[in-house]
């Protein structure tokens, strides 16, 4: 009987200890869910609130939060290890459910406009720590129940990416049906669920189940009456009176705008678009047809109208209207954004716009533009695109714009191979009174025509501007053919210029004396752009920022470019600095100096923290350049980081659970960084040709090829993190930080340096990428691995 009742103790322990792990496992990954559906969710509103090159500050809010959080763990072990763990994490779990909807309000309140002053710059900065404060909230759960249970770090850490990687999952129907602010709230009824995890106590299970309870009643109103939405957009309050319809999805928040005699669809509050409100079989005399016909873009009707057209970005039907009426038998528009193609164009104001978008020969496709016409099985007489940018972003940084990837040489190369013998391209953007944007469309097409075998193309090019050059923000239209244009076209474009308000600002046989000129005579485009006052080189898909112009030593020296659209255009180098220093700051006081105060353990504890620190910058490198590379071959920045993230966090987390039993001794913990190395050096060869090759099969196909190529490195990538704590954890009478107690403070250090890294890695990469290219950022993520390699003895590994 002793022995039976012995056994049975032991499986009741048993059971009781599974139960316990599973709650662990389970609370972990519903906030690691929270945290980081929280932070893809700030990505989408700072794009609207903000401008698009604030979303980039979600990223470093979140890794600040989580690194600081570890921090305040370790100066205040000796009180929090008066709370028993389940009982601490519940209650940090349900702060945090009532810390988010506070977040929400503070981001929609709060205006940040594009003013360089020392009110923007404080309204920034209060809005990046109050948006800190939940991911501080989870970055303390995580360093607590990390540093309590060091046996199961590999167990924890997989968990910690698996909810992650979940979040990545679902951020895009969420946001899809509930909308930004309402996909925010959800994330805190995620957190409120966690706390129903690790609750103890009747009373604590019902408090965190009420808060749940609410916050998705909230949402429920919400959804239909919009009680919370955009108060503040772009430091501008908004006048919601004209507003007729608003609706999120992934890609943006779309509304339509009641202008008195237009209705105009705007994309996150910004970039807006008219809906044709013409019957094109009506056209002729009328004030629709002069307007749009008085119009740059228009050239391209006049050359061809009856050409087959390909439009990319259509929106409210401008071009496709302008074809139809002049005689085009078959328009291809693609529209990237389902809302505006489907819901308002084919639904809610299908009637108001004539039914444009469902008429005989007009042919929309929801999808990206390069990736249809790539994929194209048909030649067209033109390929048109007019001033297609909704300065759209993601946590893929503050230059991740789907359409910077319409604007590069290999972009233009695609373009012109489908094109007929006698097609041309159509690029029209805003110009200013010192050419850049329309200029650097001459010179990607110039360097794509050298490529396809035209050595001199001084005859392939017209260009003409509304009006002259007098002031910025005048739409040029850029025409380029891969023959030359004949006299009967230029002449025809001569007498469409004839009373009307356009200025020929380049023509084969009348070049004028403009920067236009200089570029196209010059026949190179590089030599152009070094003497010339702005960036107007070619870009390419390794580093496809077509929009940013500015040359480093402009930035601050002249007045002009500090004002007015151009500034708003360049912004975001100023906007990346200015991360840069709060990142910066955030981290030397949030982190650096409150664990140097405590005492620093000594050269080789210094050494120890290194090598977690070239871990976590060696990680958000290879993290955002794939993110960046996956934007062409997914089709969108929402499309890329949803994927990139969920793939290679699912895949770390297996590769954090599996490592305990790959690497049962820390002294193997040499191979894995050994395969990340050797596994990035091949993708930094051959990835850009893989998926420039690639980028043509179906979307399914294409997420099957991320897959493929991601998830085996992002198994490996998940091992070096995990074993190195693991390796700390067994330490056992090496020296300690002062004042420590036991081995295990190191973990709070090894987890906030970490986080310290990801913080200024991700900045870090995006100027990388913007002055070396995508190849250079991960041969950056390739030599911090090569780092921790080198550092890897410094942990005091465990031997045979």
């Amino acid at each position: 009987m002793p022995a039976m009742s012995e056994t049975l103790a032991a499986v009741r322990a048993a059971a009781s200890e599974k139960a316990r792990n599973r709650v662990l496992l389970a609370g972990i990954g519903f906030s690691s869910f929270s945290a980081l559906l929280l932070e893809l969710a700030l990505t989408r509103l700072f794009s609207v609130v903000l401008f698009y090159h604030f979303a980039f500050l979600a990223i470093s809010i979140a890794l600040l939060g989580l690194g600081a959080g570890g921090v305040f763990a370790y100066l205040g072990k000796r009180r929090l290890m008066r709370f028993e763990t389940r009982q601490l994490m519940a209650r940090l779990s349900a702060a945090n459910a009532l810390i988010v909807p506070c977040v929400l309000e503070v981001v929609l309140r709060i205006p940040v406009s594009l003013e360089l002053s020392r009110q923007n710059f404080l309204r920034l900065t209060a809005m990046y720590l109050v948006s800190a404060i939940p991911f501080f909230v989870t970055g303390l759960e995580f360093s607590i129940v990390f540093a309590r249970e060091s046996a199961h770090i590999p167990r924890l850490y997989g968990a910690d990416l698996t909810g992650g990687a979940l979040a990545c999952l679902g951020i895009v129907p969420l946001l899809n049906f509930l909308g930004g602010p309402n996909t925010i709230l959800f994330a805190g009824a995620m957190a409120a669920a966690a706390g129903a995890v690790w609750a103890t106590t009747s009373g604590m299970r019902k408090l965190t189940y009420l808060l749940a309870g609410a916050l998705l009643l909230v949402i429920g109103v919400n959804h239909a009456g919009r009680m919370i939405d955009v108060i503040y957009a772009k430091g501008v309050l908004r006048d919601s009176s004209w507003v007729e319809f608003a609706r999120w999805n992934a890609i943006s928040r779309v509304e339509v705008d009641d202008q008195g005699n237009a209705k105009a669809i705007v994309i996150d509050a910004d970039a807006s678009t008219y809906i044709m409100n013409a019957d094109p079989r009506q056209w002729q005399g009328t004030v629709w047809q002069k307007n749009l016909m008085a119009a740059p873009p228009a050239l391209a009707n006049v050359l061809r109208p009856r050409g087959r057209f390909a439009i990319i970005g259509p929106g409210g039907g401008v071009d496709v209207l302008r074809a139809v009426a002049n005689g085009s038998p078959d328009v291809t528009g693609i529209e990237i954004n389902p809302i505006i193609a489907n819901t308002i164009m084919r639904g809610r104001y299908a009637d108001y716009a004539y039914h444009l978008y469902e008429r005989p020969g007009v042919h929309i496709q929801v999808t990206d533009g390069r990736s249809f016409i790539r994929n194209a099985g048909q030649q067209y007489d033109v390929v048109q695109m007019t001033l297609v940018d909704t300065w759209a972003s993601t946590a893929a940084g503050a230059f991740a714009l789907s359409e910077n990837s319409l604007y590069t040489v290999e972009a233009f190369q695609e373009y012109f191979e489908h094109l007929k013998p006698d097609g041309m391209i159509a690029i029209t953007r805003w110009e200013f009174q010192q050419p850049r944007e329309a200029l650097r469309v001459v010179s990607v097409a110039i360097d794509a025509l050298h490529r396809l075998g035209v050595q001199n193309p001084a005859r392939n090019f017209m260009v003409v501007s509304e009006g002259d050059l007098d002031e910025d923000g005048i739409p040029v239209v850029v025409l380029a053919k891969k023959s030359a244009f004949t006299p009967e076209e230029e002449a025809a474009v001569r007498a469409h210029l004839e009373n009307r308000d356009l200025a020929a600002l380049y023509l084969p046989s009348d070049p004028g004396d403009n920067a236009f000129s200089a570029l196209i005579a010059s026949n190179d485009p590089y030599a152009f752009a070094r003497q010339y006052a702005y960036n107007v080189a070619p870009v390419n898909d390794n580093a496809p920022f077509f929009f940013f112009t500015v040359k480093l030593g402009q930035l601050f020296h002249q007045a002009g470019l500090q004002q007015g659209i151009d500034w708003k255009v360049n912004l975001g180098v100023a906007v990346l600095g200015m991360v840069l220093l709060i990142s910066l700051l955030a981290v030397l006081a949030f982190l650096i100096v409150p664990l140097a105060v405590r005492g620093g353990g000594g050269r080789q504890h210094t050494m120890r923290l290194l090598y977690f620190i070239a871990v976590g910058l060696g990680y958000i490198l290879v993290e955002i350049a794939f993110i960046q590379r996956f934007v062409l071959f997914l089709g969108h920045p929402t499309y890329a980081l949803t994927v990139v993230i969920f793939l290679l966090m699912l895949s770390s987390g297996a590769g954090s659970l599996f490592s305990r039993r790959w690497l049962p001794r820390t002294e193997m913990a040499w191979m894995p960084l050994v395969l990340v190395i050797v596994a990035l050096i091949a993708e930094v060869f051959l990835l850009p040709r893989g998926l420039a090759a690639w980028v043509g099969l179906a979307f399914g196909f294409r997420l099957v090829v991320s897959g493929l190529l991601l998830i085996p490195l992002g198994f490996v990538m998940g091992m070096p993190f995990p074993t190195g704590l693991r390796a700390l954890g067994a330490r056992s009478g090496l020296d300690v930080p002062s004042g420590a107690t036991s081995a295990d403070n190191a973990v709070e250090w090894a987890w906030a340096m970490n986080a310290a890294a990801s913080v200024l890695g991700s900045v870090l990469a995006i100027v990388i990428a913007i002055q070396f290219g995508l190849n250079v950022t991960l041969a950056c993520g390739v030599a911090a691995y090569l780092l921790a390699l080198l550092l890897l003895p410094t942990l005091h590994l465990q031997h045979a």
